[in-house]
């Protein structure tokens, strides 16, 4: 027997109020990886061996500098969502686990905007 009502039944929401989407958003960023994957061998093995201006020169084309931003921010978010559920899963005191995942947004966030930097001043020739 449920405690639940039949609209919290037909929502899908559990007590986070959160229902599926976290699962589903892992899912989202980790297929639209694979399909970046793609992009960033590429561009790895391309880049092999090149000279800073050589590099530049190929981020200087918009697409390529916003496939790369694209990776960056899907990967990040990835490894957000991946981190967040294995605390949630496996630290078990509550005050270790507010800061684990404090921890855990700090550094997903630092991540992001680092390569993001770095990416906009390669495209940008800063």
């Amino acid at each position: 027997m449920s405690l639940r009502t039949p609209l919290a039944r037909a929502r899908g929401l559990g007590s986070a109020h959160d229902g599926t989407s976290h699962f589903w958003w892992q899912r989202l960023t980790g297929a639209a990886n694979l399909i970046a994957l793609i992009f960033f061998v590429y561009t790895v093995f391309s880049l092999a061996g090149a000279s800073h201006a050589e590099v530049q020169a190929y981020f200087d084309a918009p697409l390529a500098g916003a496939l790369m931003l694209l990776l960056i921010v899907s990967v990040s978010y990835h490894m957000y969502l991946g981190m967040q559920t294995i605390i949630e899963d496996y630290v078990h005191s509550s005050g270790s686990r507010v800061v684990a995942l404090a921890l855990n947004a700090l550094f997903s966030v630092f991540i992001a905007l680092a390569s993001v930097l770095a990416v906009l001043k390669l495209s940008l020739g800063a």
